[in-house]
């Protein structure tokens, strides 16, 4: 299996350098939570080489692949076929109390992209897929098949903010009826000829919007998120940092939303001396969300619509594996 050069790590130099405090001591450990082609951790064990990286993921294609790309660094690396809400279940199955720096790389990646038979792509014909761990879990095809009318809507206006999603839904159902989808295709031009004329002029594929929505249905995306965040801030050490990057607005309203919450103190308004104990466990390291620069997007266009945001802990709560209460 080949390693295609076009495939390059988003916002690599900003990324090591947000963790390279926390990462550049003795026997630092960064776990890599959404492995991929494996470049930014490749990126990581080259710059800091006392690193070991865990580096999980729920495709195991991906695992395969960053298995040839990372076996240069031996017992420096480790891959673990996991989702990334995984993380405290992995560390303690390594006997780690925790990790010093955590990276999320969130969303579909490139190689999944373009994989036709994945079914993640709406460019061209395949079987609706769009399961990122193929080994279990309901394809996209069995999403539209199944679920109710009113199920359907739900997930395409709020997963795909599609303003047309009960013209859609009301064509599937009707089409399903007569023969059950299997094919994407069929799928994309439902989707055309249910939105209006008008709609499909700007925006691009129309489709964008409804398949953005069956994978993140089919994933079970946000709600692995929302579990996600938290424990990963939870397996942070001391001086440990978090970085995290999203590409579409819901995953980074998660994002943003944990980090608020965990680095405010946990007091009154106006208190004029914080306890020890309700102090912020993290300190942001980033204004808001910050965006790829105008040379990185002509660089690696996959990076034009990403959203980073980063975390150092800053306290403990004394309930952490390894921490006495």
């Amino acid at each position: 299996m080949s390693i295609e050069p076009r495939h390059v790590p988003v916002l690599a130099d900003r990324v090591l350098a947000l963790l390279a405090p926390a990462l550049n001591q003795p026997n630092a450990v960064l776990i890599d939570a959404t492995l991929g082609h494996g470049g930014h951790s490749e990126l990581a064990l080259n710059a800091f080489p006392n690193l070991t990286v865990i580096g999980l993921d729920r495709d195991l294609s991906a695992i395969r692949l960053s298995t040839e790309r990372l076996a240069q660094f031996g017992s420096r690396i480790i891959l673990v076929h996991a989702v990334y809400d995984q993380i405290s279940e992995v560390l303690d199955q390594h006997n780690l109390d925790g990790a010093q720096g955590i990276l999320f790389d969130l969303g579909v990646s490139s190689m999944q992209l373009d994989q036709p038979e994945r079914g993640f792509s709406y460019s061209v014909d395949t079987h609706l897929d769009m399961r990122m761990d193929q080994s279990c879990g309901l394809t996209a095809a069995e999403v539209l098949n199944t679920y109710k009318p009113g199920n359907l809507v739900r997930i395409l206006r709020n997963f795909g903010d599609e303003k047309f999603a009960s013209r859609i839904v009301e064509r599937v159902v009707r089409e399903r009826a007569l023969e059950p989808f299997n094919r994407s295709a069929r799928l994309v031009e439902l989707i055309r000829e249910a939105i209006p004329s008008a709609a499909r002029r700007t925006g691009g594929n129309p489709a964008k919007r409804t398949f953005q929505a069956l994978r993140i249905e089919v994933n079970s995306e946000l709600s692995v998120l929302e579990r996600a965040i938290p424990s990963a801030i939870d397996s942070l050490a001391l001086g440990g940092r978090i970085v995290a990057m999203s590409y579409q607005s819901l995953e980074d309203k998660i994002v943003k939303r944990v980090f608020a919450q965990r680095s405010v103190a946990n007091v009154p308004h106006g208190l004029p001396v914080i306890p020890e104990a309700a102090r912020p466990e993290l300190s942001l390291l980033t204004r808001g969300s910050e965006k790829a620069t105008d040379s990185e997007i002509e660089h690696n266009p996959r990076s034009a619509s990403v959203r980073l945001r980063a975390a150092e802990r800053i306290r403990m709560t004394g309930t952490e594996k390894g921490v006495a209460a």
